[in-house]
């Protein structure tokens, strides 16, 4: 809780930086997690008696790390979700990708359809006409290429359109350009605990109850955040 670096904070909403490794709700393997960090971090701040209310609208992979926002009323929490349907949420990540692509300033559009294995908890691309099968899109412009412990990697700036399940590690996968370090969807020779190469580094929307447009930005080779060495590379 001490540790919790808060971006902004209001009476509606919580904006915060979720660190790699943490998951966003409690899962099955009971560690602590961002909803349990943040109510601690307010009940202690506001010395508030029995339940915090916090809403959850938007998740990240344990693995992923970066710019979060949490709902402080359930107004809040109906809102926000309502401009995440509406695609009025805007958000962009960096992601390390095995191999180089092209170097460009021109976006490039990644469209497919994706299905979820609820069973192994991953995704797929495949047909349109398959059941369940979800339109996943995204944009993004290749920023530099460079060498890390001798193997090639491209890092490239995202802007997510859709928010399916593994979408981003799933669709560079599809095109044979892996995330570092997703032993997953990636290289077997991947190793596990390594970090995953993916950050969402910003994140904008309207206020929830004023007539105002945040955006936030974090980026973590630039900022205080402990990564692996490789985000050292593209610095």
């Amino acid at each position: 809780m001490r540790n919790l670096k808060v971006l902004y904070e209001d009476n509606h909403i919580i904006v915060v930086i979720k660190p790699i490794g943490i998951p966003v709700q409690q899962d099955k393997t009971g560690d602590i997690d961002m909803l349990a960090i943040i109510k601690g971090y307010l009940k202690e701040k506001y010395n508030k008696p029995g339940n915090v209310y916090l809403g959850l609208v938007h998740r990240l992979d344990r693995m992923v790390g970066g710019v979060m926002v949490f709902a402080k009323t359930s107004k809040a929490a109906s809102r926000i979700s309502e401009y995440i349907r509406q695609k009025n949420v805007k958000k962009r990540y960096y992601a390390i990708l095995n191999g180089y692509l092209d170097v460009s300033n021109e976006p490039k559009l990644l469209q497919n359809y994706v299905v979820k294995n609820e069973r192994t908890n991953m995704s797929r691309v495949v047909n349109s006409n398959i059941k369940n099968a979800k339109l996943a899109e995204l944009e993004y412009v290749c920023k530099k290429n460079f060498v890390f412990n001798n193997k090639e990697y491209s890092l490239v700036d995202i802007d997510l359109h859709t928010g399916r399940h593994h979408q981003i590690r799933v669709q560079f996968a599809n095109i044979n350009h892996p995330l570092y370090g997703d032993i997953k969807y990636g290289q077997k020779v991947n190793k596990v605990g390594q970090n995953l190469g993916l950050w969402s580094y910003y994140l904008s929307f309207y206020h929830p109850t004023k007539d105002e447009y945040l955006e936030f930005e974090y980026i973590p080779y630039k900022e205080d955040v402990k990564l692996d060495k490789i985000w050292e590379c593209v610095n």
